[in-house]
């Protein structure tokens, strides 16, 4: 909103009052006195803007346009429905505006985010020689930026406010807001009595900056919680990396008996997409629909998103169809969940019909579609799209388009192409690029370019776990056993730990994770027992293990027995005795999916008549019959 508000003239009034209660009795010495307070109950009670301005053109007739509480009253209550001009309108008509008066101006305007008009009119009070109270601090504070605070804060203390428990408050939530967690946490440690607003600003500040113990602690020593506390604990947890414990505190956060709102299901349908659990997503959905939470574009997004990363596609475009108000992101997470899919012309689809409804794309559309051709080899089209950005649409291409364009590329086979563009770039390439031309290099077989990619990242000092991993893994599958040797020292000096392989699966609304060789779960012995009668249906269809795959200096048979006990293949193992025939399996994995686990899986689809889908850390491969979606393409 512009400063032109400042100045805005107040509406017209009508010349008279239409409503009958707002009409003011004759005129009585009783009456005289009675008249304002009824008046202001009117005013406390007015249900519209349209009823709010009769009783102001009843106050006028009667003279009462400079009683201060009248006029305070109608103030506030124009901005409580929506009407802030006229509430601005209503103060510049006071010639002698009280501390009352300025410090509802600031709040209306800070409440609605509109902190630099909020902070101008404190600094025009203070200029006019009125004193500011403490709410009036703790007004203007709301949702002020991080200098603006630290400049009020001294004005707090030079005041004497500083003491006061909400100026505290709110001078903790601008330092936690701002990133300066140290300074919040004096300031809160300080106090001697902690409001819910407090504690939760501490848990907001704490969880937005990945620092969960200290979030944690906070929020467990509450006595009191609300939603908006346990909204920023689960979102904390969601945010970081934690999925798992963010679905342990929304099943407290039920069990307390609080009630979940937008902000709530938003972090738990994140959380629920990250682990794949899509038991509990149904039922967020179901809860969304059955307690008044609105349909909107965040909410509606999210459970695309979830839907997506879930491997239901299908209820995706469900809900996607079901949205009455698109947004571009909702656009884009259709097209990404698409494209994670393998959906190739479905993303194109909606992406032509996202451009034909007049919805502008963005960077993360071209993102979406880009990713979309590279999981099918859309060479042609990648191009086109890479290339319309700048031509047609005035998107520059970011660092993750080039890596989009490099992915699609070098999995096709162009490896000294995508090495060219990586050259040709406008922008440093990153670790992803790297590593996606090195995975390619080890999917191709092609060494040598491999020993230069990974000497280039050394002297760079660019390696990571990801570079050192892929280059043992590349001397491994053309068994240079000395190499890979050499590669895991450096590894073991340098302090790089190779992730461990893990793969999870959702049985009744509980997410079950596995490693390799994993024999913790309670059910270990039924699942190794699957695993054998698996292995006996392999040999019935006289299946050869790929034990090229396994990149460590073993003898055949030991490379067979580490094949078999793979993550994704326990969690298959696991699903087959957990849940009913006929029933999807739907399998989460934190890497890419071996060449003979797929080759397996494919088998295991044909065999139990099963459709399996497993969402690895590059795309979904839906197994039915024997067959992937993918097209061993990936």
């Amino acid at each position: 909103m512009s400063m032109s508000i400042v100045s805005a003239t107040p509406p017209p009034l009508p010349a008279t009052a239409k409503s009958p209660s707002a009409v003011p009795p004759p005129t009585t010495a009783a009456a005289d006195t009675a008249r304002p307070q009824r008046l202001a109950s009117l005013i406390d009670n007015s249900t519209s803007p349209g009823h709010l301005l009769q009783i102001h053109a009843a106050l006028l007739r009667h003279g009462l346009h400079r009683d201060r509480i009248l006029n305070f009253k109608l103030q506030r209550s124009y901005s409580s429905h929506g009407r802030l001009r006229s509430s601005v309108a209503l103060f510049n008509c006071d010639p002698n505006p009280t501390v009352f008066n300025w410090t509802a101006l600031i709040h209306d305007h800070a409440h609605l985010g509109l902190h630099p008009q909020a902070l101008l009119y404190f600094v025009q009070m203070m200029g006019d020689g009125i004193e500011p109270n403490a709410f009036t601090f703790s007004s203007v504070l709301k949702s002020c930026p991080l200098e603006s605070g630290k400049a009020l804060h001294c004005h707090a203390v030079k005041l004497g406010f500083c003491s006061d428990a909400y100026v505290r408050t709110g001078l903790v939530d601008v330092y936690a807001r701002g990133g300066e967690i140290a300074s919040a946490r004096r300031l809160f440690d300080s106090m001697p009595e902690r409001s819910l607003v407090s504690l939760t600003a501490m848990i907001t500040c704490y969880a937005k900056h990945g620092e969960l113990k200290e979030a944690r602690a906070v929020f467990d020593e509450m006595l009191e919680r609300d939603v908006v506390c346990w909204n920023a604990m689960i979102d904390g947890y969601a945010q970081h990396g934690k999925p798992d414990e963010a679905l342990v505190l929304f099943r407290q956060m039920l069990s307390a008996g609080a009630r979940p709102n937008e902000v709530t299901v938003l972090s738990v349908l994140s959380a629920c997409g990250q682990l794949g659990a899509l038991e509990l997503g149904r039922w967020i959905h179901s809860h969304i629909e059955n307690n008044g939470i609105q349909m909107n574009a965040h909410v509606g997004t999210a459970l695309i998103d979830m839907y997506s990363k879930c491997g239901s596609l299908e209820d995706a475009l469900s809900v996607f169809e079901s949205m009455n108000h698109k947004d571009v992101v909702a656009w884009n997470s259709m097209i990404s969940g698409c494209a994670i899919h393998g959906s190739s012309q479905c993303a194109l689809g909606t992406f032509n019909t996202m451009c034909r409804l007049g919805v502008k794309p963005n960077d993360v559309t071209f993102i979406a579609i880009l990713t979309a051709c590279s999981h099918t080899g859309l060479i042609k089209e990648g191009w086109d799209f890479f290339n319309s950005m700048k031509d047609k649409y005035r998107i520059q291409p970011k660092i993750e388009h080039y890596g989009c364009m490099v992915n699609l590329l070098s999995r096709a086979g162009n490896l000294e192409g995508a090495y060219q563009l990586v050259k040709e770039m406008e922008t440093e390439p990153d670790a992803v690029i790297w590593g996606t031309l090195l995975g390619a290099c080890r999917l191709h077989a092609k060494t040598a370019l491999a020993e230069e990619i990974a000497e280039f990242l050394v002297g760079k000092g660019l390696a990571n776990c990801g570079t050192y991993t892929l280059l043992s893994n590349i001397y491994a599958a053309s068994g240079d056993w000395d190499a890979v040797a050499k590669v895991r020292a450096l590894m073991k000096s340098s302090g790089v730990i190779k992730e461990k392989g893990c793969s999870s699966i959702e049985v009744n609304n509980r997410v079950h994770e596995f490693l390799a060789g994993d024999k913790r779960h309670p059910k270990s012995r039924e699942i190794y027992s699957m695993l054998e009668e698996i292995n006996s249906w392999l040999k019935a269809y006289n299946y050869r293990a790929q034990t090229d795959t396994v990149l460590h200096d073993l003898g055949e048979e030991q490379k067979e027995q580490s094949l078999e006990v793979h993550s994704e293949r326990l969690a298959i193992a696991f699903g087959l005795i957990s849940t009913e025939a006929g029933t999807t399996i739907r399998i989460v994995k934190n890497l890419r999916v071996c060449s003979d686990c797929h080759a397996v899986t494919k088998l295991i689809s044909l065999m139990t008549g099963r459709k399996i889908v497993m969402r690895d850390r590059n795309r979904f491969h839906h197994f039915v019959n024997g067959s992937c979606s993918c097209g061993d393409y990936w």
